[in-house]
């Protein structure tokens, strides 16, 4: 492994633990906004670190505009002042009157979310309008990913007007997340990038015909957002690039981002000459995807052949240079939800030592 990633008082540690490489975290942040060209433009989701200390690194570097997924998320960006906050969750049942809280609590914080169906737009009319605030809605369009929004055409326009019309409420522009353009080649990516594009331009102007405003466009994420900011209009939201993970690293090495993040184990047993157990089971690292999840840099050709709770299971070519309670260095395979199984992560400065502690503060759910 690259021995800048080694812990110089690792001892100190404990294990299972997330690790953060300050000084590559910033350097991902910078890389961002480098390539987002406007700042203004860059919206970063926050749902991959849920940590007020990287919120406030990103504002010191400029970034005033952030993306967020939970209803705790947004209460923990209202917390800490931040200007404006787009809540990427259609809000339904008790979480409406729990944004219209939120936003009471935080006036100074600008809030938004999106729809995709009239209930929900005139549940959240009703909610504002009785508690004299203005709700900013986007509306999700689905472009291709098929979970959540709705496509273009006459009832997406009709429930547009309906958010334009009704009280409490104001129709703020469009959403739409391309979570499935995953193609591995860069041409065939950014010709899926070029084809959601123009289908949400095409709405857009269908809407200008009608003088219905639409002041943002939010889209992508960390695979898709640096070819939507050569269309100079849209805001991007990429989330992983902060941190990175070995899932993105294989398939996208075109992306200029490094490992900000590694996960520490520990070798806990040597059954046999063949086999090394770690203390890093799936309620410590992300249990998605299929296939390995997470690759151990400082334990070259080992294969996992069992994971439960607290243990992880793998077999070596020869195990006699192993020691109990080495460390081993973990990178994650899918990063966001690993960050979520922690309390608290290890943060390492740039001479390899640790000597602070970050909370990971909108890891659970109120």
């Amino acid at each position: 492994m690259n021995p800048c990633y080694l812990v110089a008082n690792v001892s100190e540690i404990p294990s299972p633990a997330m690790l953060i490489y300050r000084e590559k975290l910033r350097d991902n942040i910078k890389k961002m906004i480098e390539m987002a060209g406007d700042i203004d433009l860059l919206r970063p989701h926050i749902k991959t670190h849920k940590m007020k200390a990287v919120v406030e690194m990103q504002r010191n570097l400029g970034i005033r505009k952030f993306k967020c997924a939970t209803l705790f998320e947004a209460q923990i960006l209202g917390e800490i002042g931040v200007e404006d906050v787009f809540i990427a969750y259609q809000m339904v049942g008790p979480n409406i009157p729990r944004l219209v809280d939120i936003m009471k609590r935080f006036p100074n914080t600008t809030y938004r979310t999106m729809v995709d169906n009239t209930k929900t737009v005139e549940e959240l009319s009703t909610a504002a309008s009785a508690a004299g605030i203005k709700i900013n809605l986007l509306l999700d369009l689905d472009l291709g990913l098929h979970r959540t929004g709705i496509s273009p055409g006459p009832e997406a326009v009709r429930i547009y007007s309906l958010i334009d019309r009704l009280r409490g409420i104001t129709a703020d522009g469009l959403h739409c997340y391309d979570g499935n353009n995953g193609k591995l080649n860069i041409n065939e990516r950014e010709n899926g990038c070029q084809k959601v594009l123009n289908g949400l331009e095409l709405f857009e102007q269908e809407l200008f015909s009608l003088n219905l405003p639409v002041s943002r466009k939010i889209m992508g994420g960390s695979i898709s957002f640096p070819y939507y900011t050569r269309a100079k209009n849209i805001e991007t939201s990429p989330g992983t690039s902060v941190f990175w993970d070995w899932g993105y690293s294989q398939k996208f090495p075109n992306l200029p981002f490094k490992a900000a993040a590694l996960l520490l184990s520990r070798i806990i047993s040597l059954p046999t000459t063949t086999r090394a157990t770690i203390d890093l089971g799936h309620k410590a690292i992300a249990a998605d995807p299929a296939g390995p999840r997470g690759i151990l840099w400082n334990l070259p050709n080992s294969i996992p052949t069992l994971q439960n709770e607290e243990h992880w299971v793998f077999t070596c070519p020869n195990t006699n240079n192993l020691t109990i309670g080495q460390p081993i260095y973990v990178f994650p395979t899918h990063v966001c939800p690993s960050t979520a199984l922690h309390r608290q992560v290890y943060v390492i400065d740039g001479d390899g030592y640790c000597r602070t502690q970050w909370n990971v503060d909108a890891r659970d759910r109120v």
